[in-house]
């Protein structure tokens, strides 16, 4: 898999002049959705670089990220006169650049694209890695491809516009970042002042949380061994996912992947040894942050069906990647059914459900 560039911007419209003078093309179009059409698409009016950019706008949040608006954005690729040799920009949250990136993966089999995450979540986690796809057939990411983006094209003055509730989605996967990498990195996570934003700490924060996965996945690209590190939260998460599209209560990934934390740092404390004091110290930020996904006893041989259809999974049996300590971790992860239910308890418990 070839390499991505990530340029964490100083001047969004120098680096955008760059990365596309990188991308000899005929063609130039601009994938956004409802949301940043309206809110991110302003700021980049009067660029020269994109004078001549078609737009294209898809409905927004995760239940558009179907098969029906991925051929809705061929369609429009097909009908402008796109290229094997034209250029595709997304501009927005991980549900644009996954999409948009598959899209462009799949185009006349391949057209090279560019990323502008506008979300927290797709700065530190969608946009960057070369991961693309759609939900399909009730199920999180089913159909995708590894299809790295020419150029990914942080500017976090789009994080201004975010609301709480996407700014903790993704800082779910910052977290998660630190889990992996060490202590301190870690502890400043759960340190920083959410109330009283410090964005230009923020920007700082970002480039070390993209820099632990850039790192992973350059060791791994095709996530055969360590790149599953970035799983951790993960297996549990998408279920949980999978259960909200299912009873039509969508939650945010990262919220998703907050309470997945949750339940496989219990696993790892149980399995792995994981400090009790550290798997309490973040539960409490979780717990405090992103309160709890609700569900019973009755869910949770649905829940395990969910986890059964991971694409982590190998022949039916659930993968977990899990921590003996801080940076300290264990991939190719399995316990029994028995084992995942006390964690779905512990997580009601804990969660005060």
């Amino acid at each position: 898999m070839s390499k991505q560039e990530v340029i964490l911007c100083e001047d969004l419209e120098s680096s955008l002049k760059r990365a596309i003078d990188n991308c000899p093309h005929d063609r130039l179009f601009i994938l956004t959705d409802d949301h940043t059409h309206h809110l991110c698409l302003s700021q980049l009016a009067g660029l020269s670089v994109l004078k001549d950019a078609v737009e294209i706008t898809i409905g927004a949040e995760d239940v558009h990220k179907t098969l029906e608006t991925l051929a809705s954005v061929w369609q429009v690729l097909s009908e402008k006169g796109a290229t094997r040799h034209s250029l595709l920009i997304n501009l927005g949250g991980g549900m644009v650049t996954d999409l948009g990136g598959f899209a462009a993966a799949t185009f006349k089999r391949g057209i090279a694209y560019i990323n502008i995450p506008t979300t927290l979540l797709a700065m530190v986690d969608a946009s960057v890695g070369g991961k693309t796809g759609i939900n399909f057939n009730g199920l999180k990411n089913e159909i995708g491809a590894f299809a790295p983006a020419a150029s990914v094209l942080i500017e976090t003055e789009f994080l201004r516009t975010l609301d709480a509730h996407n700014f903790f989605s993704g800082y779910a996967e910052m977290l998660k970042h630190g889990l992996i990498s060490n202590t301190s990195h870690w502890a400043e996570l759960l340190a920083f002042d959410t109330e009283k934003m410090d964005y230009g700490y923020l920007k700082k924060l970002v480039g070390h949380s993209v820099q632990v996965k850039e790192d992973i996945v350059k060791q791994d690209p095709f996530e055969h061994g360590i790149r599953k590190a970035l799983n951790l939260g993960h297996t549990v998460g998408h279920a949980f996912e999978s259960l909200a599209l299912a009873e039509n209560r969508p939650v945010l990934h990262g919220y998703a992947v907050a309470w997945g934390i949750v339940c496989e740092l219990y696993l790892s404390h149980l399995k792995a040894g994981f400090p009790k004091d550290k798997m309490r110290q973040t539960i409490l930020f979780i717990k405090d942050n992103y309160g709890a996904f609700p569900f019973d006893c009755k869910q949770y041989d649905r829940l395990y069906k969910f986890m059964q259809h991971d694409k982590k999974n190998n022949a039916g049996v659930i993968n977990f990647t899990l921590l003996k300590e801080i940076g300290d971790i264990s991939i190719n992860q399995t316990t029994d059914k028995d084992t995942i239910f006390e964690m779905f308890d512990f997580y009601r418990e804990c969660m005060g459900m």
